[in-house]
């Protein structure tokens, strides 16, 4: 009997989340969809088992490492261990030094990249196991550049590019695929067209990262709006 496709995307919102989950669904994998508000999960699954798809819902905290380990164990049980998984967690904290308290600073911090970091602790054992896997982070023109006010967001995404860049050292010769997104500019619903990027558009070059054969593995890539001055 073949082994199911499975997939996880943490970070599911009705913007890209939602698009990269419709889009590994329509290959055929089963979709793990997680994130801390089980509300915007429903909608997604719902879409997906109409278009003839499967889908679970995982609420958990990706900066809790027991609500995650135990999100993670049910996608295990109820699908399988995923061969691809994308962290596309984030939050988007902005104020200047003085404004900012160190809890704010501290809890983007966690979601920028350490759920990043927690999430692959759950997916990378199997994939070594199976001697292949694909495990994508969504960054941001922040991860390149710290803007004015914009310091707990930029920490959070220099973090998870910098995790990303270690991962890919680490366990690309392993048979893992490790990839980090730079997306620079606001991701739109997918009618704002040219001066948003598209959420299926963007979906569609995660899929092609996953698809890339290991002779020719991308670790990093960028993507803009053709408008976007950079």
């Amino acid at each position: 009997m073949d082994t199911p496709k499975v997939a996880a995307v943490v970070g599911v919102g009705p913007g890209l989340g939602a698009a990269l989950a419709r889009r590994f669904a329509r290959e055929g994998y089963a979709v793990g969809l997680f994130a801390r508000s089980e509300s915007n999960l429903h909608p997604v699954r719902q879409e997906i088992e109409k278009a003839g798809g499967r889908a679970g819902l995982y609420p958990a905290d990706a900066t809790d490492e027991a609500s995650l380990r135990s999100a993670f164990a049910r996608l295990r049980a109820d699908l399988g261990a995923p061969e691809v998984c994308i962290y596309n967690a984030s939050t988007f904290t902005m104020g200047g030094l003085l404004e900012l308290s160190p809890e704010r600073f501290e809890s983007a911090w966690r979601i920028g990249c350490m759920g990043g970091f927690l999430t692959a602790r759950e997916v990378v054992p199997a994939m070594l196991e199976r001697g292949s896997g694909t495990l994508l982070f969504t960054g941001a023109t922040a991860a390149l550049r710290g803007g004015a006010r914009f310091a707990a967001f930029a920490v959070g995404k220099f973090g998870l590019r910098a995790l990303a860049q270690s991962l890919a050292r680490e366990l690309g010769p392993r048979g893992i695929h490790v990839a980090h997104v730079v997306i620079d500019g606001q991701i739109g619903t997918g009618g704002e067209a040219p001066t948003t990027l598209s959420p299926d558009a963007l979906a569609e070059t995660y899929w092609q990262l996953h698809r890339q054969h290991p002779s020719a593995w991308t670790q990093e890539l960028d993507v803009r709006p053709a408008p976007e001055k950079f």
